[in-house]
C-alpha cells in the first residue's frame, strides 16, 4: 500500500494535465492509467484549440484554457506540432451568416480576436473553398495540435517533477481514501480524481457521462493548399437525425501537409467499428466546401469515443455523494480545447484558492443522482 496527496486516474490530456497542477502545488500525487498516456480519447481526436461559443459558460472555460495554451507553446516550442493556423467558420447561407457575425461580435468583447468576412474575402484566404460561400469569421487566435504528443510530454513534466506515473495498471474500483489496481495493489491517498473519459462509467456507474462516436479520415500529404482550419457554422449546430447522427464539416491542415477531416457525432453506438456510410457522409460533408478533397488520397480512417454529458458541459469539481473524489471528465469535443483550464480549476478547488473564472457552471453536484450515492470504502 502506498499514500499520496492525490491520485489521478486517466494519462489522457485533462488526466495528464491534472495531474502536472496538482504536483506544482507541492502535492505528492500518482498517475494511473491502463496503457500510456495520450493512446485513449486523446489520440482518437482532431486537437483542435478552439473558442466554441455555445454558452458564456463554455466560452469562459475555452479563452482561459487558450490563454494557457499561449503560454505552454511559448515555453515549451514545438510540443505537439502545434500550428496557429486559426480557424475559418464558413457560412453556407444568409442565416449561418448573421450567425457567423454575432460570433466575431461575442468574441471580440471577449478579446479575442475574430473578423467577420464575406464571400469574397473567404475565397481570397482560402482558394480551395468552393465558390458561392456567403462568408464567414476568421478567429486568428486558434490553433492546431497533435494532442498524443502533448499528454506524453505533460506526463514526462509530471515524473521530472517528482510525480508517480503508473502506466499499465487498471484502477478496479476507486473509494473513500483510495483506488484498488488490477494487481491486488492499493493506493492511499484522500483525494482520487477521475478522469478516464468514457472509462469513468465503468469506475463510477452513476456518472451520466455517455459515448459520443465520431469518424476522422486523415488524406496524403498536400502541402499548401490549406491554411486555415475549415469549419462549417452548421459545426456543433446539426440536429441528429432518425439515425443519431450529426454530421457537419471540420478539416485540418497538419504540420506534415495532410488534411485531418471531420466530423460527427452519433449516439447510442457502443463499439468503434468504421461505419462505411457514416465515413462517407462525413467525406461528403467535408468536400461540399472543399471540393478538391474529392480527388485526394486517403491514407486512414478511424473513430472515437467522446465522452459527453447530457447538459454538454464537462463535470469539473467534487463528487457530492463520494467524499474526496473529484471529477475531470465529460468534456465530449472540447478537452483538448479545455485541459489546462480544466486542471487549474480542480486544483483550485482541491487546495481552496478561488478561480480565475466561476467553476460552479461545471460543478458535477448539478446532477442530483450523483449526491445520492454512498460512499464505498
Amino acid at each position: 500500500m502506498r499514500a499520496y496527496d492525490a491520485i489521478v486516474v486517466g494519462a489522457g490530456i485533462v488526466g495528464a494535465a491534472c495531474a502536472l497542477a496538482l504536483r506544482e502545488e507541492g502535492m505528492a500525487v500518482a498517475l494511473v492509467d491502463a496503457a500510456t498516456p495520450g493512446t485513449g480519447v486523446t489520440a482518437a481526436g482532431m486537437g483542435h484549440l478552439v473558442a466554441l461559443d455555445e454558452s458564456a459558460d463554455e466560452l469562459a472555460l475555452c479563452l482561459m484554457s487558450l490563454r494557457l495554451w499561449d503560454a505552454f507553446m511559448l515555453e515549451h516550442p514545438g510540443v505537439g506540432e502545434p500550428s496557429r493556423c486559426g480557424t475559418l467558420w464558413v457560412a453556407e447561407d444568409e442565416h449561418q451568416l448573421a450567425e457567423a457575425q454575432q460570433r466575431a461580435a461575442r468574441l471580440c468583447a471577449q478579446r479575442w480576436e475574430a473578423q467577420a468576412l464575406n464571400g469574397d474575402q473567404v475565397a481570397q484566404l482560402e482558394p480551395a473553398l468552393r465558390r458561392g460561400l456567403c462568408g464567414g469569421v476568421r478567429v486568428r487566435g486558434d490553433s492546431v495540435v497533435y494532442p498524443p504528443a502533448v499528454a506524453q510530454f505533460l506526463s514526462e513534466q509530471f515524473t521530472r517533477a517528482g510525480g508517480s506515473l503508473h502506466l499499465g495498471r487498471r484502477v478496479l474500483r476507486t473509494g473513500q481514501g483510495g483506488v484498488m489496481l488490477d494487481d491486488g495493489e492499493r493506493l492511499d491517498a484522500p483525494a482520487v480524481v477521475v478522469a478516464a473519459g468514457v472509462q469513468c462509467a465503468r469506475l463510477m456507474p452513476e456518472l451520466p457521462i455517455f459515448a459520443r462516436k465520431g469518424h476522422l479520415a486523415i488524406t496524403d500529404r498536400y502541402p499548401g493548399r490549406l491554411s486555415h482550419q475549415v469549419v462549417s457554422m452548421n459545426y456543433g449546430q446539426s440536429a441528429a437525425g432518425e439515425d443519431a447522427l450529426a454530421v457537419a464539416a471540420n478539416v485540418q491542415p497538419r504540420a506534415t501537409g495532410q488534411w485531418l477531416v471531420g466530423s460527427c457525432r452519433q449516439d447510442g453506438r457502443t463499439d468503434s467499428a468504421i461505419e462505411p456510410a457514416v465515413l462517407g457522409a462525413v467525406l461528403r460533408c467535408a468536400i461540399g466546401l472543399l471540393p478538391c478533397l474529392a480527388d485526394m488520397h486517403i491514407v486512414r480512417a478511424w473513430t472515437g469515443m467522446r465522452p459527453a454529458s447530457p447538459d454538454g458541459r464537462p463535470l469539473i469539481g467534487a463528487h457530492p455523494g463520494r467524499a474526496g473524489t473529484w471529477l475531470a471528465c465529460g468534456h465530449e469535443g472540447l478537452g483538448v480545447t479545455t485541459a489546462f483550464a480544466s486542471a487549474r480549476l480542480l486544483a483550485d478547488q482541491i487546495i481552496g484558492r478561488a478561480s480565475e473564472i466561476d467553476a460552479a457552471p461545471y460543478a458535477p453536484a448539478r446532477f442530483a443522482v450523483l449526491a445520492e450515492v454512498c460512499d464505498e470504502q
